[in-house]
């Protein structure tokens, strides 16, 4: 029986989550009766063990020069040694020569920053950890960055966003090799969501986007995230902030990189999709609470930020849509 050979790529400062989680998605698969199997091994740039960010030891089981033939995938994985790993011209090398032979690459991650160090991203779209997409787009500036989607596919190369987007990276892997139904065995076998859409975003402004330095800023945000669904015009904000609409507006630019209706809108996207999840709610109502004119109106800016309906969005998400 073929199998579907695919090489992990670790180095010295490996986040092991990032390895485990591809690992583990394809060991279920061949448990679930993948067919052809994935017969998965973790190389190191010189076979040996590489020191995760934990400080835990994974032992590599080849070299990265080592010759395979088939090679159907190469995973470039994450961690705080991405940079270190892309200065290194024998990484670099090794993985841009494995990504020509094999069928699709791609990284979790920071892994990110190795693989646009190969010239595999230039020109192509691609994501990695929202706190390191800016970084990124500073050192490669011909890769088209976007800091949102948990996994972006660009031809034959993928890249995915933070740690446990590697899931669901992998299971579109594994729906795109064997079909849906596997896919969803695998998801239920790891206990996790059969595949979110991969621009679905990767943060939540309420408990995870960095928090602006700038204290009237912050304030201002505060101010939207608990009046959602009030008079959040730009107008509206300078007022209560107590200065002018274009001093406002700087300070969002200069401190967020968007404008205030921007970021109200953004939030108000995060209700949406957390209201979608948690509730049963009817679409007008949700586009209600959530500060939108209308459902109409909700549905295309949900589209445009996320490339999925509400209704959809709410059928693969929700724990009640899930469930029928």
């Amino acid at each position: 029986m073929n199998a579907r050979h695919v090489l992990v790529v670790a180095y010295d400062g490996t986040e092991l989550v990032d390895v485990a989680c591809v690992t583990t998605c394809l060991d279920m698969a061949n448990r679930l009766g993948a067919d052809p199997p994935y017969l998965v091994r973790l190389v190191s740039v010189d076979g040996k063990p590489v020191r995760c960010d934990s400080g835990l030891e994974l032992h590599a089981q080849g070299r990265l020069e080592d010759s395979l033939d088939g090679l159907d995938t190469v995973i470039v994985s994450g961690g705080l040694g991405h940079e270190a790993a892309a200065q290194n011209r024998e990484i670099v090398g090794h993985i841009r020569k494995l990504a020509g032979q094999a069928r699709r690459t791609a990284s979790v991650c920071t892994g990110a920053t190795v693989l646009a160090a190969t010239g595999l991203l230039d020109g192509r779209s691609a994501t990695t950890h929202w706190w390191y997409a800016r970084r990124l787009a500073q050192l490669f500036p011909n890769v088209k960055v976007d800091a949102s989607p948990i996994y972006v596919r660009d031809g034959d190369i993928a890249t995915s966003g933070g740690v446990t987007a590697s899931l669901d990276l992998t299971l579109a892997f594994i729906e795109e090799d064997h079909g849906s139904e596997l896919a969803r065995r695998v998801a239920l076998g790891v206990v996790v969501y059969l595949q979110r859409p991969g621009n679905q975003a990767q943060m939540s402004i309420f408990n995870t986007a960095p928090r602006a330095a700038h204290v009237l800023v912050r304030n201002v945000l505060d101010y939207v995230v608990a009046n959602v669904a009030a008079d959040l015009t730009t107008s509206s904000l300078a007022t209560h902030a107590g200065v002018s609409v274009r001093h406002l507006t700087r300070l969002f630019r200069e401190h967020l990189g968007e404008p205030p209706a921007k970021a109200v809108q953004r939030i108000r996207l995060e209700t949406v999709a957390g209201l979608l999840t948690s509730t049963e709610l009817p679409m007008s109502q949700v586009a209600r609470r959530s500060g939108f004119s209308s459902a109409e109106t909700m549905r295309q800016a949900f589209v445009t930020r996320y490339g999925i309906t509400p209704s959809r969005f709410r059928s693969t998400q929700s724990a009640t849509g899930a469930a029928r």
